[in-house]
């Protein structure tokens, strides 16, 4: 077991347990603190689904708001009285994200969306992965396990060419590339320095973590629909934006060291490994 995992012990006091380790279960507590970033505009009418799975033991949630028109911010601090709400003053997913990333300061960050297809209840099986040697979890549609009900037949493939380009070309053994479901020690910020804007920040992110030699997990997750509203993802338009990033990070010749692969964590929804 991690040295930041600790069994609960029979008898003991809770007060003592509670004061270093948090509570995950009735059997496990964790000690690094975990922020989770979560960009949205106008994600009022989400932000109730999306709350309500998020465990109660995590340090912080950050809600990035890209200048909403509706209640977001207010239906967040309704929701999570604790939330810290950073103004973004740039546009798009990969500003959003940067900006959560400087504000919040837990050990460990976890990416979350704003339109509930996520589920927060697998944000334990992220930080297992973590706490038990990898640098990166990364959440995977197609890894064992994992699954999506939003993808069309179309953007299935146009992931799957663009995880081949990347797998061949830096190293990497992805099964998944453009998912934005995923979470890492703090320390790697300083490793990929981030500088994109839009949808491609989660391929520039798999891209570097591989080049700057990090420990990779990929975590089995399930993407579902949207509730409400509609989505600002391109798949033409995001989809050449993806392959740039690619093409302009291979021809970057910074330090590539090559991990031997990169591993799938098989779990259930909610189960720690």
């Amino acid at each position: 077991m991690s040295s930041f995992l600790r069994p609960a012990v029979s008898g003991q006091d809770p007060s003592l347990a509670t004061k270093k380790y948090r509570p995950i279960s009735s059997h496990l507590a964790i000690a690094p603190p975990v922020s989770v970033v979560i960009p949205a505009m106008n994600e009022a009418e989400n932000l109730p689904y999306v709350f309500k799975t998020l465990p109660d033991w995590i340090h912080e949630v950050v809600l990035v708001d890209g200048n909403s028109t509706d209640d977001t911010v207010a239906v967040a601090r309704d929701l999570w009285p604790d939330v810290k709400v950073v103004k973004q003053l740039g546009k798009g997913k990969g500003d959003a994200l940067i900006t959560g990333f400087a504000a919040s300061t837990g050990d460990i960050i976890v990416m979350v969306d704003a339109d509930g297809s996520a589920d927060g209840q697998e944000i334990v099986s992220y930080v297992s992965a973590l706490v038990s040697g990898a640098d990166f979890a990364k959440g995977s549609r197609f890894a064992n396990g994992g699954g999506t009900d939003d993808m069309t037949p179309i953007r299935k493939l146009g992931n799957w060419a663009l995880c081949t380009a990347v797998n061949r070309k830096f190293g990497a053994r992805y099964t998944d590339l453009c998912y934005g479901y995923n979470a890492f020690w703090r320390h790697c910020l300083d490793k990929i320095d981030l500088d994109c804007t839009g949808f491609e920040v989660e391929t520039l992110m798999n891209i570097r973590v591989v080049k700057a030699g990090l420990k990779v997990q990929e975590i089995p997750s399930h993407e579902y629909l949207r509730i409400h509203g509609a989505s600002n993802l391109r798949a033409v338009r995001d989809g050449l934006r993806v392959l740039k990033v690619i093409l302009k990070e291979r021809s970057n010749r910074r330090s590539l060291r090559r991990r031997p692969h990169t591993v799938a964590l098989h779990t259930t929804r909610g189960e720690m490994s």
